[in-house]
């Protein structure tokens, strides 16, 4: 039913070309640079693909569902298929549902909603807050961060076996890791799941835009992500899987969309009959736009082809990894071991500097974002720094003078969009502040170290 078009030129060689590749930041010391985006893990830019789909697309935006108008037919059409593209994309088994949500938060919100009573909760403390923290209401058990794939196998095998035996538990994993990239042992923790009751999700925000996901086959129950870690900047995210809590749950939102019929009775209320479908926890204007963008994202990773991304990204991180192993002051983080399998996430600490003040030198000197802080994953960074598990510290705000040691660490992720240029400069700029310096005084504002802008250079 389409009838726009999409600009010509549709190659997708790697790497995927993305907004932003030729914008121009200021340097505290003079001059502009191209700046390079190392920052994936928490916003991936935008797929020039997508752009241009949803720009091909915004002339017809139309109100989704129930509307007689032609556009509002035309953006249902648009909104239904994103729909199949994302189920195809995520291999979901035909009775499974496809929820569009606003983000990896929201989706595993959704789901945390949905439980059935007195549901038992099994998370690791090593996950990203997302899915750390909405089984407030569950009985949740939270298990000890493993140092070996198989430990994690073992320490929930161990917590399941020793579970009341009745009653319905849920798994909540990562993918792979906002912290140290490192992938999971995703299809053998569901394995260990399954074989004592219970169901898993998967927490795939950092997994699916460096990996192919497929539900059937890593045998999970529900898979999460966002869209703008899928360079689809648009407010979307998607919750697939198992329809039966889902349908069986009150609805996420009550409101238009969500509801089948409504009717007042005698006694002055109302009765209403919700959807069972995907539509019960969709309530209110859908977002057709973040909907769409995800799905033309699905495709463009998918016709680029997942093999050749996976390689060209496996071949930086060894580039990464080997670079930052030349600096003896430098400190790469990880659960599994230096040889554990990782997507483009890798975080890191300096001796003698604070993580804040060494993301602000990259930034105000070298023009490269990376991100600084505890990355929303309090709990496994201090693990991971061997601090005490009370020690404070907050994500993102140094809480030492720059130079101090600080319960903070410094992260650089990259992807499909990134070209090796980038990289490169990122590993000379690292070489250069550890052994001469930083070349500009920093202060802390607002909790952010930042250039001191009335100071002279050093």
């Amino acid at each position: 039913m389409s009838v726009f078009t999409v600009a010509a030129d549709q190659s997708l060689c790697a790497p995927l070309p993305v907004l932003g590749e030729d914008v121009l930041v200021p340097l505290v010391t003079g001059g502009e640079v191209g700046y390079a985006a190392l920052d994936y893990a928490a916003s991936a830019p935008a797929l020039k693909r997508v752009w241009d789909d949803v720009a091909a697309y915004a002339p017809y935006y139309g109100s989704v569902h129930r509307g007689a108008g032609y556009l509002s037919q035309l953006s249902t059409d648009l909104f239904e298929s994103s729909r199949a593209t994302v189920a195809e994309f995520l291999g979901c088994r035909p009775e499974d549902q496809v929820v569009f949500t606003r983000s990896t938060t929201d989706s595993l919100n959704l789901l945390a909603a949905a439980l059935p009573a007195d549901c038992q909760v099994f998370v690791f403390e090593t996950e990203h807050h997302a899915s750390l923290l909405p089984w407030r209401d569950a009985r949740v058990t939270y298990l000890n961060a493993p140092r070996t794939p198989a430990e994690a196998v073992a320490t929930l095998e161990r917590a399941l076996t020793d579970r009341e035996p009745h009653g319905p538990a849920l798994v909540c994993v990562t993918g792979a890791s906002n912290v140290t990239g490192e992938l999971w042992p995703v299809r053998e923790l569901a394995a260990a799941a399954h074989a004592h009751g219970a169901r898993i999700v998967l927490d795939a925000a950092q997994l699916a835009p460096h990996h192919p996901v497929d539900i059937t086959e890593l045998d999970v129950d529900w898979v999460a992500f966002s869209g703008h870690k899928l360079y689809a900047p648009f407010g979307s995210g998607v919750l697939a899987g198992r329809a039966d809590w889902l349908r069986e749950a009150e609805p996420y939102l009550a409101g238009g969309g969500a509801s089948r019929t409504v009717a007042r009775r005698t006694d002055g209320g109302v009765d209403v009959e919700w959807h069972t479908t995907a539509a019960r926890h969709e309530a209110g204007s859908p977002n057709v736009i973040g909907v769409y963008s995800i799905a033309s994202a699905c495709k463009a990773l998918t016709e680029a082809g997942f093999d050749r991304l996976v390689a060209r990204e496996q071949r930086l991180v060894a580039e990464v990894l080997t670079g930052l192993a030349e600096v003896p002051e430098v400190k790469v983080l990880s659960l599994f071991g230096d040889d554990a399998p990782r997507v483009g996430v890798i975080s890191f600490v300096v001796e003698g500097w604070n993580s804040s003040h060494f993301a602000a030198a990259l930034s105000a000197e070298y023009g490269i974002g990376v991100r600084d802080g505890l990355f929303c994953a309090h709990p496994l960074v201090r693990t991971l720094l061997g601090s005490d598990p009370g020690e404070a510290g907050e994500c993102g705000a140094p809480e030492a003078e720059p130079g101090e040691r600080s319960l903070n660490a410094i992260r650089v992720s990259f992807g499909a969009g990134t070209p090796d240029e980038h990289v490169e400069r990122f590993l000379r700029a690292v070489r250069e502040l550890v052994s001469d310096g930083a070349r500009w005084k920093y202060r802390t504002e607002d909790g952010r170290c930042v250039p001191d802008r009335g100071a002279a250079q050093i």
